[in-house]
C-alpha cells in the first residue's frame, strides 16, 4: 500500500510541528528535579584559630541539614563540596556549608 502526499507544504508543516512538540516534551521531561529539597549553601570565612572541626561543630547544632548525621561524615562532605584535600584552613578561606 503506497501513500501519496497531496499537499507537500501541509505535510512538511505537520512534520515540523510534530518534531517541535516532541522536542518540547523532551525538554520539559529532562528539566525536572527529583530531589526533595534544594540545597542552599552558606558561606563562612576562616578566621585565625578556626579549624574545620570547630566550624562544622558550630554549624552542626543549629543546621537542620546535618540532623542525624555523624560529624565526621559532615566534615568529609564539606571537604568534598569545597574540593579540599585535607582539613587545613587558611585565614580568609571561603568555605561553603550546605544549608536547608
Amino acid at each position: 500500500m503506497r501513500l501519496k502526499i497531496v499537499n507537500m507544504r501541509k505535510f512538511f508543516r505537520t512534520i515540523t510541528l510534530i518534531i517541535l512538540a516532541i522536542m518540547c516534551l523532551l525538554f520539559i521531561g529532562f528539566n525536572n528535579s527529583y530531589s526533595k529539597t534544594e540545597t542552599k549553601y552558606k558561606e563562612e570565612y576562616a578566621r585565625e584559630g578556626d579549624t574545620l572541626w570547630s566550624i562544622v561543630e558550630n554549624e552542626y547544632n543549629k543546621n537542620a541539614y546535618f540532623k542525624d548525621k555523624d560529624i565526621r561524615e559532615v566534615i568529609q562532605e564539606i571537604k568534598a563540596i569545597n574540593n579540599m584535600q585535607d582539613s587545613n584552613l587558611k585565614i580568609g578561606q571561603r568555605i561553603l556549608i550546605p544549608n536547608i
